[in-house]
């Protein structure tokens, strides 16, 4: 592990990779930006994602109560149409109408026996009338719990606009300006069909809470989270098999924390800026996991001078130094949540 360069290649234990990073300034580590910008980015996207499922889950819970309403409201009508006619019996026939039916019984077995069935139409009006009554109150409580959820939603989406905020409001204050350029922007956009497995969520659709626990696979060597062996394993599964480096024991950010990995462009590791074929590798390599962003954990992806955010899209990205590596034109960069 190096903290200002990075992991050899297997095979190369003596030597970094050709065209190696270069040192980064002393107010800034190697992936460019400052610690409170990347800690900022870190709030502000895992804010969002946590906002994004609270939302999610509510427009769920929404739509099964819409459906459960619907369905309620069906049987309140049916039940109110059997409460009409109970009632129109009851107009019709009057009060003396159970009691013309048992003076009219000629013997006490008939008296008993229409006492009995009287009963037992009284008995079910009042069943029918109870559950109309049930239902209506169903019907309250779920029109009351759909008002929740549209209030819950609003504030989730509050939530939200506000870390998106966030997020643009550091990286304008942080990230040294410097021109874009058609080559930065347009041509950074790749093309990518493969989807990815999703690594493992809780039962309500969070993400679990992980530790630096797993040996890193890459000559980086130290520890990685799950889920960004996860993410990895991903990435490589779907071909994009170069030199990639994942724990870094120095500096701040994703990095020591075992929750980034930096996907060189070239074939042969970290070099200069990447051009031609390299080029389009990493370009294909962000769309990769800007189109696998829900189900990899993305908080973002620096590639070429840009930073994708789950709030905001491409935002422009550049370091103090304006190396390769600081301007992130030589590897696509990845932090998990």
């Amino acid at each position: 592990m190096l903290a200002l360069g990075v992991a050899i290649p297997a095979g190369a234990a003596s030597a970094a990779p050709p065209n190696s990073r270069q040192a980064a300034a002393p107010d800034s580590d190697e992936e460019g930006g400052t610690p409170a910008l990347r800690a900022q980015l870190e709030a502000a996207s895992k804010g969002y994602l946590d906002a994004k499922r609270a939302l999610d889950a509510s427009v769920q819970r929404q739509q099964q109560l819409a459906t459960r309403l619907k369905t309620i409201e069906a049987e309140l009508a049916h039940r109110d149409e059997k409460v009409g006619e109970i009632a129109v019996v009851a107009y019709r026939s009057g009060r003396l109408g159970a009691v013309s039916a048992l003076l009219n019984s000629n013997t006490p077995e008939g008296f008993m026996d229409r006492a009995a069935a009287l009963e037992a139409v009284a008995a079910n009006e009042d069943r029918v009338l109870q559950d109309l009554l049930d239902t209506r109150d169903q019907a309250n409580r779920t029109r009351v719990a759909l008002d929740g959820e549209i209030n819950e939603q609003r504030k989730q989406v509050a939530v939200m606009a506000k870390r998106k905020e966030q997020a643009e409001r550091a990286l304008t204050v942080a990230t040294t300006p410097k021109p874009q350029t058609t080559a930065d922007t347009d041509s950074n956009r790749g093309t990518s069909a493969a989807n990815a497995k999703a690594a493992p969520r809780n039962s309500d659709g969070s993400w679990p809470s992980e530790s630096c626990s797993v040996n890193d696979p890459t000559p980086a060597s130290g520890c990685i989270t799950p889920r960004t062996l996860h993410a990895l394993n991903q990435a490589k599964a779907a071909g994009f098999t170069r030199y990639v480096s994942c724990h870094r024991s120095g500096g701040s950010g994703e990095h020591p924390k075992g929750r980034a990995c930096d996907f060189a462009a070239q074939k042969s590791g970290f070099g200069g800026n990447a051009t031609g074929g390299d080029k389009t590798y990493g370009n294909n390599l962000a769309a990769y996991f800007i189109r696998n962003a829900d189900r990899l954990a993305v908080l973002y992806v620096i590639w070429y001078r840009q930073i994708w955010l789950p709030s905001s899209g491409w935002k422009s990205y550049s370091g103090a130094n304006g190396t390769p590596s600081t301007d992130h034109t030589n590897h696509v960069h990845l932090s998990v949540y």
